[in-house]
């Protein structure tokens, strides 16, 4: 049995799909126990894993990030709003996180730390504390920041031409001076530490520290390239923990009324203004051909019920997700990496419209491996999505791409990979008497 500790920063896009890992683990008699913020003790409770909630560390997470940094919501896509992301959001709790972890490793001395690859704290863990360290990437990882592929957080693809180099050198410039403000936070730590100043890039922070870096995730959805860092793997769907309900989602009559069924999803981080997402897609889709599904994460229901009560409309606060895109012909969604992950698991093609947090570069991979449209922007019109569906249902080539990304997905075992990786370290020499 070993001793893991799991730290995720205060986002459901970096918590859940370590969920299903430590689950398993944890059944396989681990002693599992999990590092993040106070708001997710509930969720910790219920899954019967002991919580080291934040001690020094100021919790920002989707509920209150736009309350402790107004400004954010205003910022974009650009070097600015990537300067603010990591030094605000990322590197500020740097040293909070690594006097937490430092000072509850007294009492739970865990031989395994595994974190989502924003949790930066991991990278002091592994060279003070030394154990072992793996990073688990819950999105389309940047790092590391050569081989030809294009700067992150800016939706671009891989060069076509040599513009196309000479541009994307001047983006990766301007992003890597973008985060000189963090590093500048990290060096100052390292230097109260007693260690040397780091003078790599914040995208390859985890290379040589880490036992093993996770990419959830296959090569089919990625970039092409052949220099991933040693330790480096792809592992697949790695997806949220869940119990087994063998319940449906409702609403039989219906799906079987409608030949086709399309779901929309505005995520769990940017899902407060139904006006970005929802509103365009049931205007372009109401009493139309398809049933249309709308999961809200429990915000704006009732209102937007009332303001579409037509009878091809479903509007619900949840439904299984799983279950869910079981029934579904075309996912229309902003973006979120886990959700898009689950729909080509189930074979849905996607049309997708998001550009924050890292989601216009997810969405450039659906494009650029043809399993749907990207329609690069926040607020697509409603004709932009009644012909971004007409498109994709219309074209079998999309349902030809998802079928080969579902094949490689469901080719990987996340769970098998990782515990490879944990019992590959040799165990300790016994004592002979």
């Amino acid at each position: 049995m070993q001793k893991i500790l799991f730290a995720t920063m205060p986002f459901d896009g970096h918590f859940n799909p370590l969920t299903g890992i430590a689950m398993h683990l944890k059944e396989r008699g681990h002693d599992v126990r999990w590092y993040t913020g106070p708001s997710y003790a509930a969720r910790l409770a219920k899954l019967n894993v002991p919580h080291f909630p934040f001690q020094r560390a100021t919790e920002v997470n989707a509920e209150n990030i736009t309350e402790l940094y107004p400004e954010y919501s205003k910022l974009g896509t650009g070097p600015k709003a990537i300067e603010f992301a990591l030094t605000r959001i990322f590197f500020s709790n740097l040293e909070t996180h690594f006097h937490d972890i430092r000072e509850l490793r007294a009492g739970f001395p865990f031989d395994a730390f595994i974190c989502d690859a924003a949790f930066y704290a991991a990278h002091l863990v592994a060279e003070k504390l030394q154990p072992r360290v793996y990073v688990i990437s819950p999105s389309p990882t940047p790092a590391p920041t050569g081989g030809g592929t294009p700067p992150p957080f800016f939706g671009l693809k891989p060069p076509r031409n040599v513009f196309h180099k000479i541009a994307h050198g001047v983006v990766r410039m301007l992003v890597e001076n973008s985060t000189k403000p963090g590093m500048k936070l990290l060096n100052e730590l390292r230097t109260r530490e007693g260690l040397p100043a780091y003078r790599g890039s914040v995208f390859d922070l985890h290379v040589g520290r880490a036992k093993r870096i996770y990419q959830i995730g296959v090569p089919g959805f990625e970039y092409p390239r052949t220099d991933w860092p040693s330790g480096f793997e792809f592992i697949g769907p790695l997806l949220p923990h869940k119990r087994k309900s063998g319940e449906g989602i409702g609403h039989e009559e219906k799906l079987r009324k409608y030949p086709t069924v399309i779901v929309v999803s505005q995520g769990t981080m940017d899902n407060r203004d139904p006006e970005k997402l929802f509103v365009p897609v049931l205007e372009a889709l109401k009493d139309g051909p398809h049933l249309v599904i709308a999961t809200t994460g429990y915000r704006n229901t009732e209102a937007l019920r009332k303001r579409f009560p037509q009878d091809n409309v479903i509007i619900e606060d949840y439904l299984d997700f799983d279950v869910l895109l079981g029934h579904a012909d075309l996912f229309i969604c902003n973006g979120g990496f886990g959700s898009i992950l689950q729909a080509l698991m189930k074979g849905v093609p996607l049309l997708s419209a998001g550009k924050l947090e890292g989601k216009n570069d997810i969405n450039a991979r659906i494009d650029w491996r043809g399993v749907g449209i990207d329609l690069r922007t926040e607020r697509p019109t409603p004709e932009a999505i009644a012909s971004g569906v007409l498109r994709v249902l219309g074209d079998k080539r999309f349902a030809e791409n998802v079928a080969r990304v579902r094949a490689e997905l469901e080719a990987y075992h996340p769970f098998e990979i990782i515990e490879r990786g944990l019992e590959m370290e040799p165990k300790p020499a016994v004592a002979v008497t």
